[in-house]
C-alpha cells in the first residue's frame, strides 16, 4: 500500500490517498483540541493510543457485523488504512448518561443517568458549532434521507450497546460516543466513518469514576496519555481473552 496525498489536513488527524482509489490511509496526530479548536494542546505519544484504541473499537463493530471504514492497522501505529467514504455532514451521538454540554442545556446534574438510552442527531459544520438538529431539518438540508436516517439510528443502537457491552467487560463505563457516517466509495453503503477513541467518547472507570477521556483535557484534570494507555490496556486484555 503506498501512501500518496494529503487529501485533509485537520486538527487531530490526517487523510491521505493511497494507490487503491477506494481506500486511504489515516494518520492521527498528537494534537488535541477542545470547544471547536479554542484549546488546543500536544500530548506526546496520545496519537497512537487513540489510532490503535479506534482500530480495536472499530474492528471489533466489524467484526459483530456493523460496517465501519475501518480495514486494518498499519505498521506505523499513528496510521490506519481505512475505506474511502463520502462524507455525511451529520453525527449521532448515543448517550448511556447526560454530561457536558447536554447536561447544561438540559438544567440537570453532569452524569445523571436517565433509565432510557438518548440519540442526539447533529449538524457536523464547526462554522455554526456542531449544533442540534432534528430529522426534518437534516431531510430539508438534504444531508440524508428518512430511510439513511433511520438506518443511521439504528446502527447507533447497535453499536453504543455492543461498546457498552464490550468496556464494562474491561471495567470501563461508556457513558457517551458520538458517531459519524460516510457512503463508502467500494460499495455506496453508509457506514461508521472517522474514529471511536477516547477523543469521542466518554469513557469512566468503573469503580472509581475516573474520567479516562478528552475531560481530563477540558476540565483541566491532566495528561491524557496515562489514562488513554489505561483504556488500551484494559481493552486488550478484555479482547484477547475472548480470542
Amino acid at each position: 500500500m503506498v501512501k500518496d496525498k494529503l487529501l485533509f489536513n485537520g486538527n487531530e488527524k490526517q487523510v491521505f490517498s493511497t494507490d487503491d482509489p477506494v481506500q486511504v490511509i489515516f494518520r492521527y496526530k498528537d494534537v488535541t483540541t477542545a470547544y471547536h479548536g479554542v484549546k488546543r494542546a500536544r500530548f506526546n505519544g496520545k496519537g497512537a493510543l487513540t489510532s490503535q484504541i479506534s482500530a480495536l473499537l472499530l474492528g471489533y463493530l466489524n467484526e459483530n457485523g456493523v460496517d465501519t471504514h475501518f480495514i486494518r492497522t498499519l505498521s506505523d501505529e499513528r496510521e490506519q488504512l481505512c475505506r474511502m467514504i463520502e462524507i455525511i455532514p451529520l453525527e449521532v451521538v448515543f448517550h448511556n448518561r447526560i454530561c457536558g454540554s447536554l447536561a447544561t442545556k438540559l438544567g440537570v446534574e453532569d452524569g445523571m443517568k436517565p433509565e432510557n438510552t438518548i440519540l442526539d442527531l447533529c449538524y457536523n459544520n464547526d462554522e455554526l458549532g456542531d449544533p442540534l438538529i432534528n430529522r426534518d431539518q437534516a431531510v430539508a438540508l438534504k444531508l440524508a434521507t428518512y430511510p439513511e436516517l433511520d438506518m443511521m439510528y439504528d446502527i447507533v443502537r447497535r453499536s453504543g450497546q455492543l461498546l457498552t457491552d464490550l468496556l464494562h467487560q474491561a471495567g470501563i463505563e461508556l457513558v457517551d460516543a458520538k458517531f459519524e457516517f460516510g457512503r463508502a466509495a467500494d460499495t455506496g453503503a453508509i457506514i461508521i466513518s472517522d474514529e471511536l477513541s477516547p477523543d469521542t467518547c466518554r469513557m469512566w472507570d468503573e469503580e472509581t469514576g475516573e474520567r479516562l477521556d478528552k475531560d481530563r483535557f477540558r476540565l483541566d484534570l491532566g495528561d491524557l496519555v496515562p489514562s488513554y494507555s489505561i483504556v488500551l490496556e484494559k481493552l486488550r486484555n478484555v479482547m484477547e481473552t475472548e480470542e
